[in-house]
């Protein structure tokens, strides 16, 4: 009912909270505070997202990818998040169990939402991806995969797909399981940052 406007967070969210991330009690009530106090409505919005992503990266631009990430959580296409659907987005881009990360990754991935993933997806997202690493970080990426072109090239030649084709769910799970170099390649991987910010913003 009201509880999402109420100063104390509830006792069902918050031991699901607990049971599906890492995260403790008094982390989510300190953040349940703070998210508050940032969305006094219990609801953010895309803007209020990118714009925690924005303080997340001051060296790179991370709105396209903040915007995907929104989207792969808003699951009922309103423009907001609740608490619930923000911790669980932080906590499935910065950790997560393997399972679960992978059913997020495609769905982020999966930018219009048909159930298959095509190459210039992955080149919107994996640009995206770029948007965040710094410049001067770019000029030490390895030489097949210093530009977001050569990178979505490499992982559809790990899938083995011909220019047109598409990867289902199961088949980009499977082949991100088996391969940690796939797994490396379509993930943004600096949690530790996340983490780091998170924790601040706490104290």
């Amino acid at each position: 009912m009201g509880n999402t406007k109420s100063g104390a967070l509830s006792k069902e969210i918050l031991e699901d909270l607990k049971l599906n991330t890492r995260y403790t009690e008094e982390e989510l009530c300190a953040w349940y505070a703070t998210f508050l106090k940032e969305c006094p409505t219990g609801r953010i919005t895309k803007e209020q997202f990118e714009g925690i992503y924005a303080s997340f990266f001051p060296d790179a631009d991370p709105t396209a990818y903040a915007r995907h990430v929104f989207r792969s959580f808003d699951t009922n296409a309103d423009g907001t998040l609740d608490f619930k659907e923000y911790i669980v987005a932080l906590h499935l881009t910065s950790s997560g169990k393997t399972m679960r990360k992978l059913e997020w990754a495609f769905a982020l991935y999966d930018v219009d939402g048909n159930g298959t993933i095509s190459k210039n997806e992955v080149q919107e997202i994996v640009r995206s991806i770029f948007n965040m690493i710094p410049v001067e970080d770019q000029k030490n990426l390895p030489e097949d995969e210093d530009t977001p072109e050569k990178r979505a090239d490499k992982i559809w030649n790990f899938f083995g797909k011909k220019e047109d084709d598409k990867i289902g769910e199961g088949e980009f799970i499977q082949g991100v399981m088996e391969n940690k170099d796939i797994l490396r390649l379509i993930q943004f991987d600096e949690p530790k940052k996340i983490q780091e910010k998170l924790k601040e913003k706490k104290h």
